[in-house]
């Protein structure tokens, strides 16, 4: 721990010292590699890191998910980082720290503090890079979804700690103050997801952030809340046993609606964004059974999201530098002019969709497992769930690729050989860890 902290604090004192983004990406690479190399960890057990920080393999992944996908933000933000460039390395640094102290804290209360603190790199993020006038609704939007639901969370931190209180007593039945302490808990996390009901802010802030805003929104903050989840489950579990199916049915109904929703979008980073709520949507399900293999199926599935979705992200800001439109009616029949683009858009959308060679592919296919195990009745919804997904991504697909193309696009100019580095980064991993399914599943 004494070495990732003395590289951390390197790597801030090199910011002040006003160096360049390629030495911040060559110490995130070193950074992420260190961390795949820290040795072997078992998925639950804590390994006990000093500090009060911690983890098991469940922290260790997400935290080189998100120094990857940070190193990632860097490379795609080349254009857009010309200015200010100190201030956005900073608060890339900012973020990383926070993330890391998110999934490495054993305390509940400096969970919460890393887990708000995240916000503010984020929003500066959103109003400092974003595209139209409307980011300062949107940064709000993401503020205030988020802080209303936190303070109980806060609250009920607080006062367990000081009342010393043995939270398996507390919730062995079922009335209406447990019920209130379990949604005050779990409400937090249910947001960040976002499940929903409560997922307005995701798709105004996608449409409204960066490239690098969307990479991380998609990539780590919403997995924040799938591992926030399975944080706290362990002090609900009889509340989870009993409310569980509740918050099943609402994630997995939505999931469907907001499934049908992006059969009719025309935006492309919005089509994006509601796919994330469907993919949440399942992982809320699979956390909710409390199984093992529910369990394994989340955790697989938010990393294989992280990647793919953070490069669906890039490849529609590629088209938009491009075509100056994220609209699906302008973005037509570029399959004549990026052909190699085509490739790329292909490989992850049909990563999206769970195709074959894809950490989501298992990831779906454990999480599908242990709902029907749990309930026979999910049957339905996970058919038309499943079919509806592979549909708004062949929508996504053809829509962009075939068609005619629209007059005046020209001067068009290929795609970059780091726009090539970017997108492989994404695909590589998320198809190269498949084949160490034995790692996680055992």
């Amino acid at each position: 721990m004494l070495k990732l902290s003395m590289l951390i604090i390197s790597l801030t004192g090199l910011v002040f010292l006003g160096f360049s983004w390629d030495l911040m990406y060559f110490m995130l690479v070193i950074v992420s590699v260190y961390i795949l190399l820290l040795g072997h960890y078992e998925f639950i057990d804590f390994n006990y890191l000093g500090n009060n920080l911690g983890g098991g393999l469940l922290s260790m992944v997400l935290v080189w998910l998100s120094t990857w996908v940070i190193m990632l933000m860097v490379l795609a933000s080349l254009k857009s980082i010309k200015y200010n460039e100190l201030y956005f390395l900073l608060i890339m640094v900012s973020m990383l720290i926070f993330l890391s102290l998110v999934f490495f804290s054993i305390d509940l209360l400096w969970f919460y503090i890393s887990f708000e603190a995240v916000l503010i790199p984020t929003y500066l993020l959103i109003i400092g890079w974003g595209y139209q006038p409307e980011r300062l609704q949107a940064g709000l939007y993401l503020i205030f979804y988020t802080m209303f639901v936190s303070l109980p969370l806060l609250i009920v931190i607080l006062w367990v700690n000081a009342k010393s209180i043995n939270l398996m007593n507390l919730f062995s039945e079922l009335n209406w103050i447990s019920t209130l302490i379990f949604l005050c808990g779990v409400g937090a996390f249910l947001v960040k997801m976002p499940m929903f009901f409560v997922h307005l802010w995701l798709p105004k802030a996608h449409v409204e952030a960066p490239v690098s805003g969307s990479m991380v929104l998609a990539g780590i903050l919403l997995k924040m809340g799938g591992f926030g989840l399975y944080r706290v489950s362990e002090y609900f579990m009889f509340m989870v046993k009993s409310l569980g199916m509740v918050w099943m049915s609402v994630s997995l109904v939505g999931g469907l609606y907001m499934s049908l929703v992006c059969l009719r979008q025309s935006d492309l980073k919005s089509l994006i964004a509601y796919s994330s709520v469907v993919h949440m949507g399942l992982v809320i399900g699979g956390l909710m059974t409390m199984s093992w293999v529910g369990l394994v199926g989340a955790f697989i599935l938010m990393v294989g999201h992280g990647l793919c979705s953070s490069g669906l992200f890039c490849l529609a800001n590629i088209n938009y530098e491009r075509l100056h439109s994220r609209s699906v009616l302008v973005n037509k029949g570029l399959i004549n002019l990026l052909p190699s683009g085509a490739l790329m858009w292909f490989l992850l959308v049909s990563s999206n969709m769970a195709a074959p060679m894809s950490l989501n592919l298992m990831g779906e296919i454990s999480l599908l497992g242990c709902l029907l195990k749990y309930s026979e009745f999910m049957m339905l919804i996970l058919v038309l769930l499943s079919f509806f997904s592979a549909a708004y991504c062949l929508y996504l697909y053809s829509s962009i690729q075939h068609g005619s193309l629209v007059k005046g696009v020209m001067p068009f100019y290929e795609l970059l050989t780091v726009e090539y580095l970017v997108l492989l980064l994404h695909w590589i991993p998320l198809n190269a860890l498949f084949l160490k399914m034995d790692f996680f599943m055992l």
